[in-house]
């Protein structure tokens, strides 16, 4: 199993995603955006994972790689690749697929509850996964459904939390699974300046405490990465 990831910054790293690989041998390479590294070609990996960044999709100016990378994952949806989206991945993924990005009413920085919509229980790409669930988060901006996708989790924070298109084979989180201890604290650190008073804002120490859910997101995550590869090997 071949998992190639897009990074935007140097601090939100694969972490949970990583570990996961690293358990059941499966080759990981990334390329990192920022160092402007070159872009793989679509036979190179099975399935592509968009990970997350402050900022945002349409700052081409500021971040002249955008531009390639939305092109870039149009290709490996339209190549049928299995692409996983988290947070700013998430938005590049929808807008790619004509939907309107835009500023959530609150941000979501925190441990805050998650819903699982019924509707994509079947699909076998969340089977397995519990209905509630407290996630990480840590974003400003959201997404429209896309078109031809279905709404897959929210919150009350925030009504689209996650998309499923063609039945799962693309996904799209807002919310973050993959974080560790050890990556929020770079998240603190990078953009701790984000953390002011706001209904969906917690403090950097309640953010950082080690009883949050943080061995709980990372077996949900190891779950909807074990059914993707299954998805990608029924294929």
């Amino acid at each position: 199993m071949k998992i190639h990831y897009l990074q935007h910054v140097h601090f939100e790293d694969p972490a949970n995603i990583e570990q996961w690989a690293k358990e059941r041998n499966y080759q990981l390479s990334g390329t990192k955006l920022f160092q402007e590294n070159q872009l793989p070609s679509l036979g190179e990996f099975d399935w592509l994972v968009v990970m997350g960044g402050p900022m945002n999709i349409y700052e081409e100016e500021i971040y002249p790689w955008l531009a390639a990378e939305k092109k870039f994952i149009a290709q490996a949806i339209a190549a049928g690749k299995q692409v996983l989206g988290i947070c700013l991945g998430a938005q590049l993924i929808a807008a790619v697929l004509g939907a309107k990005i835009y500023g959530n009413e609150n941000k979501e920085i925190g441990w805050y509850p998650v819903r699982i919509s019924e509707g994509v229980q079947k699909l076998p790409v969340f089977s397995g996964l519990p209905q509630t669930f407290t996630a990480f988060h840590w974003h400003g901006d959201t997404f429209e459904l896309p078109a031809g996708s279905v709404r897959a989790a929210h919150s009350e924070g925030c009504i689209n939390q996650a998309f499923a298109y063609n039945d799962g084979k693309v996904i799209g989180l807002q919310f973050h699974l993959e974080s560790s201890l050890e990556s929020v604290a770079k998240l603190v650190d990078n953009c701790g300046d984000e953390l002011v008073g706001g209904k969906y804002i917690q403090s950097a120490a309640v953010i950082q405490d080690l009883d949050n859910n943080w061995s709980g997101i990372r077996e949900i995550m190891a779950r909807l990465l074990d059914n993707i590869v299954t998805l990608i090997a029924d294929k």
